[in-house]
């Protein structure tokens, strides 16, 4: 099995034993469920463009850094303008859990998109729950129909849809209630990094859809190259997290 594999693999039992334990209507009982969400799309656009994330640690990179807290990082990255927040919450793989997020959700007023590998309807009702804003669906361990319908659930929910894809073929899990679209400069399979591969994607989808760029923006020749290619919005967390202040980091980075 590749890396996407495993952790599929392991999501759903992850995602049987939380079932087991907390049913959906007490998901929905939570203190965050009945919250109106910020939108991401609207921010993107008034905004940087700066998905900015906080991560602990990649099944490619190991440990990046894990001593410094959320609510520490991601209120310097709202401070400086940064367009969204990206929390990692799969645990086992890259270190996060739900706390991560419900620790910022009410010292923050930007949407929050819970990064994980979303396989289950339960999964949606968790993240409106903790107060997520936006979800990630990746093409890659979803079929067309079940990203149509898991769009739906999430538009349901109040939630906005971040749709991330690699390769050619996936373009077809594409629809036109999908939010945003994250092309992932990375291969999910190898974790090559190819940014004109991206822009290649990019060209092949409707003009007015918000594309984003994800992954692999090393530095601010990277993000260049891509801005002035057309990407509306940048994930980038590893840049700023590799370093011992990622808000600080950040900053600087806008001041480039």
């Amino acid at each position: 099995m590749n890396i996407l594999d495993k952790i599929i693999q392991r999501k759903a039992e992850e995602v049987s034993i939380s079932k087991s334990k907390t049913s959906v209507q007490e998901l929905k009982d939570s203190e965050f469920f009945e919250r109106k969400t910020f939108s991401l799309k609207e921010n993107i656009k008034s905004k940087i463009g700066i998905i900015a994330e906080f991560k602990r640690q990649s099944p490619s990179k190991g440990i990046i850094n894990d001593k410094v807290s959320p609510l520490e990082v991601v209120s310097a990255y709202e401070s400086f303008g940064a367009s969204g927040i990206s929390i990692l919450t799969d645990k086992d793989f890259f270190g996060g859990n739900f706390e991560d997020i419900l620790s910022v959700r009410n010292a923050i007023n930007i949407p929050i998109l819970r990064k994980d590998f979303m396989i289950d309807e339960y999964q949606f009702y968790e993240a409106k729950s903790i107060g997520a804003d936006v979800v990630l669906l990746i093409a890659a361990c979803l079929s067309p129909q079940q990203v149509q319908e898991f769009t739906e659930l999430s538009h349901e929910l109040g939630l906005e849809v971040l749709l991330e894809i690699h390769t050619e073929e996936e373009l077809q899990h594409f629809n036109q209630k999908i939010d945003l679209v994250g092309i992932n400069n990375r291969n999910l399979k190898d974790f090559k990094v190819d940014l004109q591969h991206s822009v290649n994607l990019k060209n092949q989808l409707p003009n007015d859809v918000l594309s984003v760029a994800e992954s692999g923006i090393y530095n601010i020749e990277d993000f260049n190259f891509l801005k002035e290619k057309g990407f509306d919005g940048f994930l980038m967390g590893e840049y700023f997290m590799k370093h011992e202040n990622p808000g600080k980091k950040f900053e600087e980075f806008l001041s480039i």
